[in-house]
């Protein structure tokens, strides 16, 4: 039997077409992400090329788990595996479906930790992509995948930032002076709007400021 290999396909925010968009909500902003999660029937950055009955039934997969109500939850940044970590969760993915050969998706923001600090990026102008996480088979001659199983759509950074935005933020804050205070006044849920505003102007500032 074959070992299925762990395959993740990054899609930049330019390939996607992603619409950002924000929503005002009680808590404060409320962020989506529109746009190409996965790409069928072309040859992508890693040399793989998915069939579009492969990327059909891959978006059939989530919306069966979305018409169920189990949560299609996503990361930021790719593990190394096809776990989902919750201490890393940053969206969840509301809707799928075709256009032509490609699988069009939404995710929402929620207010995670991880989720706070991709909000306050996108608020700053951060550009971010999406990549899918699955398994599958791929032939070593064609790079066509077969028998894909879809895990999820992760939000990634841009492949010129080798260290990607959402984990040089994460880091950075947790060595930086206050760092922790900021992720613990996000993780409080009956934060007021005033220092909902201190804590994401905080994050905006120190994003402008990275070297990454």
């Amino acid at each position: 039997m074959m070992n299925k290999t762990l395959l993740q396909e990054y899609i930049a925010p330019t390939r996607s077409n992603t619409v950002v968009e924000s929503l005002d909500s009680p808590n404060g902003k409320t962020w989506t992400m529109k746009g190409i999660f996965i790409e069928g029937d072309v040859r992508n950055a890693n040399e793989r090329v998915y069939p579009r009955s492969e990327i059909h039934r891959a978006v059939g997969t989530l919306m069966e788990q979305i018409s169920k109500d189990i949560p299609v939850l996503g990361e930021v940044d790719h593990p190394d595996d096809l776990k989902i970590n919750l201490d890393r969760v940053s969206h969840v993915i509301t809707d799928m479906y075709m256009d032509g050969a490609n699988g069009i998706g939404t995710l929402k923001i929620i207010p995670t930790p991880m989720g706070n600090t991709i909000g306050a990026m996108l608020g700053a102008g951060v550009k971010l992509g999406v990549s899918s996480r699955g398994s599958g088979n791929v032939d070593d001659s064609t790079g066509k995948v077969s028998d894909f199983e879809i895990v999820t759509v992760d939000v990634v950074a841009q492949p010129s930032a080798p260290n990607a935005y959402p984990r040089a933020v994460y880091e950075g804050l947790m060595n930086f002076h206050g760092g922790q205070k900021i992720l613990e006044m996000f993780k409080d849920p009956g934060k007021s709007p005033r220092a909902q505003k201190f804590v994401t102007n905080e994050i905006i500032k120190f994003i402008k400021d990275l070297k990454v």
